[in-house]
Parts: C-alpha cells; structure tokens; sequence
C-alpha cells in the first residue's frame, strides 16, 4: 500500500465556531493543523501518495501543504462541486488513483485521532483477501456511533446505525472511521452523486456477499467532533498519549511553539500549546487548553481546558472552563465561562458581564 484518502471535507458545524474561518482538519492541535499528524502517521506507515478530498474551505488546503513534499508525500487535491457524503467523496477522487485493481488504498476520516497500527490494517487486509477491512474500536457507550458485529475470524456480519434499545446493542464494535480498500471495489460505488460509505456502501457490498473484515485494535482514539473532543485531543499529543510524529517539540506538560512569549510567573499545564505569536501575562494559570496565534491570556487569568482562538483576548482575572473562543473575540476581564460556552468569533464581552458565581 502506497496511496491513500484522506476525507476531509466536512464543514465541522459541530465545531463552531472553531471552523467559521478554517475547515475542521486545519484548526491547529497541538501546534499544527490536525491534518498535519494524520498525514505524518500515513507517512511514517509508508504511504507515498494521498489525494484530498475536499469540500469546505477546500482553498486553504493547498496554499498550506503544497505538493506535500515537506511532508514526504505527494499530496493531490480533489474539491467537490456539491457535497458527496463519504462514499461520494471517495468515488470522486477514483480518478487520481494509481494503484492496480486488486492494490489495497487506504482511506481515513480528517476528523479521528488514533493510535491504529496501519501497516496491520493492510497485514489484515491482505492476509484475509478481504475486499474491504475497517478499523472497529470498542467503546463503552456504543449508542452515538455505528454497530459493527463480526464473527469469531472478524469477518463483518452486519452494520448497525446509532441502536438505542438495549436490544439493539449487541456488540461495542464500532466503526472506527479508516479503511482499506481494494481499488477495485471504489469503482463500484456510483459517481457524481451523494453517498454514505457507512449507510449504503458497506451494507451493499455485504448484501452482495462481499468480504467486509474488521481489525479491532483499542490503542488511542478519539472522534475529535466537539470542542471538548478537540480540546482533549490537543492536550494528549502534548502529553505523548496519542502518538504522532508531528508534533512540533518534545513531549511534555506543556508545549511553548516559537515567537510565543509566556511570563515566567505564569502557569501551563495539562498539556497546554502555546501558539506561534501568542502572549500568557504573569500570574495567569493554563491548564489542558490551547492557545492559538496571536491570542493574549491577561494577568490572573484562569484558563482549563478550554481553547482560545488566533488573535482573540482573555482579559485580566477571567476565568474560563470548558470554553472555546473564536478567532479574534474578546472577553473582558471578570467574567466567568462554564462548560460549553462558545464566544462567536470577533464578538466582544464586556468586563464583569458573565458570571456563575456571585459577585462578592
């Protein structure tokens, strides 16, 4: 396997307003643009050739990684003239495909952080000869994702769609969101019109008698949809708990990018990124967020796992848990955000206008 793609067109509204201005795979974690691990876990898998297959915001992709060269890949860019859901979006780059009909292409959601040892997702896929072999992971809770039972040898039995009823549930596989394709099998899905690859593609292809394989494999991962899923995932490449060979300095509590400037008095921890530009003042306290470019946390601030937009402001003594603020907002000082609030980007907010708790 040398080829793979990676979808990455989705418009993210779970996000917002984290992805009014940047599609979701290039809102930065952990310093970079999230699509930047994904392509560095493909290359260091030995994939050579990736083609984009893009939708939202599909021109900043480009100007950002170029022919991937940097990367050590060849990156190709495929944009949807209407949105084609999963399967659509991968039937649409077919053409840019170089691999022989039976060659095995890897292809991953631009919205999963995951641990998954790729090279023994294509080992799976070709030791079975399965036409198509998914990544299941198990999760405690199965009811928000898509069921997938297999039998004793992983061999997939059935795709089941956000069950609800205990009666439903009958495994915590889950579809774990990348595959391996044999190129032929793309060729089968229709073209030049919308199609789920989870809700139409797989369950045609088992109705057909289809080999469909599943490969559990429980290392890390994480469906980075929400602010607090991304937020999370940010923080665990800083620690070194989800692996990536992208991140851009050494492992630890905290990571500093260059050009940030942070008060010696100031506090980072839980895995805290610093974007390139930003400012943490003395006395402010930073625990699991991320800071991006250009952003300036006030003196006394308190800021826990939250993340902060490109050029917005956290005024002095604010303090912030489990809120995302846009790019270039402005919350004044002494207000008080609980979890799940979201500050539009460019919206300001007064001083002292917020608050949870009383006064005194």
């Amino acid at each position: 396997m040398t080829e793979a793609i990676l979808l990455v067109g989705g418009k993210g509204t779970r996000l917002r307003p984290l992805t009014v201005h940047t599609p979701k795979p290039m809102v930065r974690a952990a310093g970079v643009p999230f699509l930047t691990h994904q392509l560095a876990r493909a290359r260091a898998a030995g994939v050579e050739h990736v083609v984009l297959a893009t939708s939202y915001l599909a021109e900043v992709f480009e100007p950002y990684f170029g022919d991937g060269s940097s990367l050590g890949l060849h990156l190709e860019y495929v944009t949807e003239k209407e949105p084609l859901g999963t399967g659509g979006a991968i039937r649409n780059v077919a053409p840019r495909l170089r691999s022989a009909p039976d060659e095995p292409v890897l292809i991953f959601n631009g919205d999963i952080l995951t641990g998954l040892d790729i090279r023994a997702l294509v080992r799976t896929h070709e030791t079975t000869g399965a036409d198509v072999s998914l990544h299941l992971t198990q999760v405690p809770d199965p009811r928000a994702y898509g069921l997938v039972p297999t039998d004793g040898t992983g061999r997939v039995l059935a795709f089941l769609e956000k069950p609800q009823t205990p009666e439903e549930i009958v495994t915590d596989q889950i579809n774990a969101g990348a595959y391996v394709f044999r190129r032929s099998v793309i060729d089968t899905i229709p073209h030049d019109r919308p199609v789920s690859v989870e809700r139409e593609t797989f369950p045609e292809l088992l109705a057909a008698g289809a080999h469909l394989q599943g490969m559990v494999d429980s290392t890390y991962w994480l469906d980075l949809g929400t602010p607090a899923a991304f937020v999370r995932g940010s923080a665990d490449l800083v620690l070194g708990r989800a692996p990536s060979p992208a991140v851009p300095g050494r492992c630890g509590d905290r990571l500093i990018l260059p050009t940030a400037v942070v008060a010696p008095g100031a506090k980072l921890t839980g895995g805290t990124v610093v974007g390139e530009g930003a400012f943490v003042a003395e006395g402010a306290r930073v625990f699991g967020s991320a800071i991006l470019p250009g952003a300036v946390i006030e003196s006394g601030a308190v800021v826990t796992d939250s993340l902060i937009g490109s050029r917005a402001r956290v005024g002095t003594r604010s303090v912030l848990n489990g809120t995302v603020v846009g790019d270039g907002a402005v919350v004044g000082a002494d207000n008080e955000l609980r979890n799940g609030a979201r500050v539009w980007c460019d919206a300001t907010i007064p001083a002292g206008s917020v608050r949870f708790s009383s006064d005194q």
